[in-house]
């Protein structure tokens, strides 16, 4: 059976340059796709907001990519998947995807022996919703869970003090109890940690393994979007960059930690 291209854009957002780990992964995913990516950056960080204020952004953030008529969202945020994916799903008349449960069923797929320890860091707003652990319960029911909030990593991302002696400093801190007592797998709870994952793996050492859901997500969406979901026969045209503040900056640190995706025009936005 033969379905008709669908040229419309997949859209995807993060609070800010986070979210561009799975943009990355989408890009080489899906070759041929147009995307349109929207970073919050004048709510950045929705980690230290409340519930109600993140399912409010998150909505505002969907109606603008659903102007851009959009045929798929990817809410390349985990704050905003554990908080305001229902309400979006229920907003949204296309196909929404979050990175939670991706990241769990990556993360149960590389459990072994009889302990099942998984360990989750994210920002204090993921990490209260008890998002990560609920989901891996109904994966693996004996799953030992534990969850660490690890709120500075955002602004050392965002702020590109990454290279700073002190940002190693400050990851052998926040990631202490996971020194002293170590979990089988870490999944990465944040988008925003994968760009800090050479240093986590230097804290954590082997015995580790770490897991970031940007590669599980671009499988999820092809299995979500379906049949229906063809990829244009057509030369893919131009990435649209959106941000809703600080535009130059947001350029200048994709560009020091993801310069493949090459970044010329970012767009400033009103929500």
């Amino acid at each position: 059976m033969s379905y008709p291209y669908d040229h419309r854009p997949i859209g995807i957002f993060d609070s800010g340059v986070g979210g561009l780990t799975v943009l990355q992964e989408l890009l080489s995913g899906f070759p041929r796709e147009t995307f349109i990516y929207l970073g919050d950056t004048a709510r950045v960080p929705y980690g230290t907001k409340s519930p109600a204020t993140v399912q409010r952004y998150t909505i505002q953030v969907a109606e603008f990519l659903l102007r851009q008529n959009v045929k798929g969202l990817v809410a390349a945020c985990n704050t905003a998947s554990a908080l305001g994916l229902p309400a979006l799903r229920a907003h949204c008349s296309i196909p929404v995807l979050g990175v939670i449960e991706p990241g769990c069923q990556a993360a149960v797929g590389l459990l072994r022996g009889e302990k099942n320890r998984v360990g989750v860091i994210g920002t204090h707003a993921t990490i209260a919703s008890d998002a990560y652990a609920r989901s891996l319960a109904l994966l693996v029911p004996e799953c030992q869970v534990r969850s660490l909030s690890c709120p500075l990593f955002v602004p050392v991302v965002e702020e590109g003090w990454t290279s700073y002696p002190s940002s190693q400093l400050l990851i052998r801190e926040s990631l202490q109890p996971f020194i002293d007592d170590p979990v089988d797998v870490l999944i990465l709870g944040c988008t925003h940690y994968p760009i800090l994952k050479p240093k986590i793996a230097q804290v954590l050492g082997s015995g580790t393994t770490m897991v970031d859901s940007a590669q599980e997500v671009a499988l999820a969406l092809n299995r979500m979007m379906g049949a229906g979901f063809i990829l244009p026969a057509s030369q893919r045209e131009s990435i649209r960059f959106f941000v809703t503040d600080a535009a130059a900056r947001f350029r200048e640190v994709a560009a020091r930690f993801l310069p493949q995706l090459e970044i010329k025009t970012v767009d400033v936005v009103d929500l």
